[in-house]
């Protein structure tokens, strides 16, 4: 799954993938993918080991020869709400003025917190605006990474991140684009695959 090639609509799609792991973290994911000379797609998805007190880190970037059409960047939380404590990290930093802002889709509206961007950037200065808002939620996650410390398994805290972690990959596997694109590309089998296997994969059982 490291490199993989596939044809859509006549044009080439290459699709790259990188995964690492570290205390407190299950899997770090990032995926690149290249259609033709045209579109881009920059993927990536922090998974929080489920007995550590950590949001998901999420960010996407969806490209073409016009410029970025969508960019989204979120910390989203594994049970009821984010931390006190990252929220006021998160906040430590002031909000671009993003002059086109995106409307969640109803699954992303279930798992994202209220501090997610999603935005169409306006030019160059709001394409570094929004990746210097990456590099602060990266810098926050990272901090809360290192400062935290594991609960057991049967602690209710760790089985509602668990829980929670499983409503997160279940709402993201109802992105009906990603599933269309990769069954075009590839086949039906081969996407469900890929997304339950390697986008999307559910948290070894506690």
């Amino acid at each position: 799954m490291r490199f993989i090639q596939g044809q859509l609509d006549g044009e080439g799609l290459s699709i790259g993938n990188e995964l690492f792991r570290c205390i407190g973290l299950r899997k770090l994911h990032l995926e690149v993918a290249r259609l033709g000379n045209g579109l881009q797609i920059l993927h990536s998805v922090w998974f929080p080991d489920p007995h550590y007190d950590l949001p998901i880190f999420g960010a996407d970037i969806v490209a073409g020869p016009a410029g970025i059409s969508a960019a989204i960047v979120d910390l989203s939380p594994t049970s009821d709400a984010l931390p006190e404590q990252l929220i006021q990290r998160l906040e430590a930093r002031p909000w671009p003025a993003f002059r086109q802002g995106r409307e969640l889709p109803a699954w992303g509206s279930a798992i994202f917190s209220n501090k997610v961007c999603f935005i169409r950037p306006d030019g160059a200065d709001e394409e570094a605006a929004f990746q210097e808002l990456v590099s602060h939620y990266l810098q926050v996650m990272a901090t809360s990474v290192i400062e935290a410390t594991p609960e057991p398994s049967t602690a209710l805290t760790t089985v509602r991140r668990y829980e929670g972690q499983l409503n997160y990959c279940l709402q993201q596997k109802r992105n009906d684009k990603t599933r269309r694109v990769l069954e075009k590309a590839f086949d039906s089998a081969w996407a469900d695959r890929y997304i339950d296997m390697l986008l999307f994969d559910n948290p070894p059982e506690l």
